[in-house]
């Protein structure tokens, strides 16, 4: 059950959590050491339940072509803690807002999707590990959402010049 945020000056809520799907895609490989290349290419909003889903767990075909076929894994919840504010904050100032998605490898080497962030520090944590981390443009509905629950949890700290410390005169003064 996702918790409801008050926003100020309206009788809306804003939740912190966003159902998405992300969909990947496997492309047929030239090259005699990999037979097939897989990447995350974007994410969709909104809940696809409705979506007959079979085949892989949550996943479905929704595009084939030639060497290039493209799967909808569906059921996903992009979920934002209040914590994570400064990392999401970043990510939205950046020139490219993303969208993280965290993979892990099934026992055929297909990637198999369990979690969408938005936070740097969730994808690089990720990254340290054995998990893939795909990065994907952030769609506009994810982005308006997620401005809305920085604006209301986040104020960036103003940066704060640090005074040089002179060491020659804590250490006595002189040349030495």
């Amino acid at each position: 059950m996702s918790e409801s945020i008050a926003l100020q000056g309206t009788e809306k809520y804003l939740s912190s959590s966003f159902p998405v799907s992300i969909i990947m895609q496997k492309k047929l490989s030239d090259n005699i050491w990999v037979d097939e290349i897989w990447e995350a290419i974007g994410v969709t909003v909104g809940d696809q339940g409705d979506i007959d889903i079979a085949q892989e767990k949550n996943s479905k075909v929704i595009f084939q072509q030639k060497n290039i076929t493209q799967y909808l894994n569906a059921g996903f919840n992009l979920e934002l803690y209040v914590d994570e504010c400064e990392s999401y904050y970043y990510n939205l100032i950046s020139s490219s807002p993303r969208c993280f998605i965290i993979a892990e490898e099934n026992e055929n080497d297909v990637p198999v999707p369990f979690l969408v962030s938005l936070s740097f520090d969730v994808a690089h944590s990720y990254l340290e590990g054995d998990d893939t981390v795909y990065a994907v443009d952030l769609p506009a509905e994810l982005y308006r959402w997620s401005e809305t629950f920085i604006l209301q949890h986040y104020a960036p700290e103003k940066k704060i010049k640090r005074k040089r410390v002179n060491w020659k005169e804590n250490m006595g003064g002189g040349k030495h």
